[in-house]
């Protein structure tokens, strides 16, 4: 079997290998259909401090950039393919031709591995997985459904429209709170990496007071430093006339795509309606710098989705993630091992049991 896709075109970007440069990886990524930021080079970078190796396992069309750890004391790695792998063109037959290259490549990259599991950003039940075919594509090739990392659910903004209809597109509340902050005298600036500590302080006290995890303040400088040489980071922040930040947001973009996977506020910054204001800048600038999509990362429960949903945008369904077991006893074990260490995590730092160790912060679980 071929990877042309239906139609019998065939498809431009060619997945690059293992020993290819950062940028050509990168190129591969940003055009894809499409391509997350977990899958740029800045994000093995960002995990390697935290003992995570990085390989790539590329057919000609589709390829992912593919993490790896062994916990201790087990004999197995686990692999995962944050938001991989990438491809101009699903087809049941581009994902073909990865399983073959996993099988044939994956072990012999990085010794014994338990399992690898995927979650693509193939939305369900439409396009490419019409009628479920690339789930039924996964089954037949010995992929099974999974636990989920990264959010399964989104809400996507498209930037494609002009300024006043994306204006138009917020709720009428959401344009009269933005307008409030405005008249209170709040703008949002972009900010430097010297601006850090005052981001992390802002999403420290967000995540103590809606009950996430996230890691260490270094962990975001890590982010920032990855991608902000290429001009793939930003930090905005929403500020009082007297300087005062009272919300943040750290995006990270890849291609024409901006996504938002870390941001808060304080307390004051609700009450003004700073947080408004900032989303909607976030939105207006990243469209004026060129983005055709913006990313809200994630739809959680509650306020946050109703937060979320008045700013617009469709709101889309991923299929999930899979795991292709490569040893059945090592993947039982890191289940196991897994459970244990989020128990233990939340529990030393006295949140409520169950969840994800990644919260709200993006790729953290990672």
């Amino acid at each position: 079997m071929t990877d042309a896709p239906a139609g019998g075109s065939t498809p431009s970007l060619v997945a690059p290998g293992d020993a290819a440069p950062d940028d050509a990886w990168d190129a591969f990524v940003a055009a894809g259909q499409p391509g997350s930021y977990l899958q740029l080079s800045g994000w093995a970078r960002v995990k390697s401090v935290n003992g995570w190796t990085s390989t790539r396992i590329a057919a000609r069309n589709i390829g992912a950039q593919v993490l790896a750890r062994r916990p201790r004391p087990l004999p197995w790695a686990f692999a995962y393919a944050p938001r991989g792998p990438v491809t101009a063109a699903w087809t049941p037959n581009t994902m073909e031709s990865f399983t073959a290259a996993v099988r044939r490549d994956l072990t012999d990259r990085i010794g014994r591995v338990s399992h690898l599991r995927i979650d693509p950003e193939i939305e369900t039940d439409t396009g490419p997985d019409a009628d479920g075919a690339i789930r039924h594509s996964l089954r037949a090739a010995g992929w099974r459904p999974a636990t989920p990392i990264q959010p399964n659910a989104t809400r996507i903004i498209d930037l494609a429209p002009d300024e006043e209809a994306l204006w138009g597109d917020l709720r009428k509340k959401w344009r009269q709170y933005v307008n409030k902050a405005r008249n209170a005298g709040i703008t949002v600036t972009d900010a430097e990496g010297d601006a850090l500590p005052e981001f992390y302080r802002i999403y420290r006290e967000t995540a103590d007071r809606a009950g996430f995890l996230i890691r260490t303040e270094q962990a975001y400088r890590d982010v920032w430093e990855a991608y902000r040489p290429a001009g793939n980071a930003r930090l905005l922040f929403a500020r009082r006339a007297d300087g005062e930040p009272l919300a943040t947001l750290l995006l990270v973009r890849s291609g024409t795509r901006v996504v938002e996977p870390y941001g808060g506020m304080t307390s004051d910054g609700g009450e003004s309606r700073a947080n408004y204001l900032l989303k909607w800048e976030a939105i207006r600038s990243s469209r004026e710098q060129g983005a055709t999509s913006y990313d809200l990362w994630g739809l959680a429960t509650g306020g946050i989705a109703q937060f979320k949903t008045g700013f617009g945008g469709r709101e889309v369904h991923y299929i999930g993630a899979w795991d292709l077991v490569l040893d059945p006893l090592g993947r039982q074990a890191y289940e196991r091992a897994q459970q244990a260490r989020v128990w233990w995590v939340r529990r030393r730092r006295g949140l409520p049991g169950g969840g994800g160790a990644a919260g709200f912060s993006g790729g953290d679980a990672a």
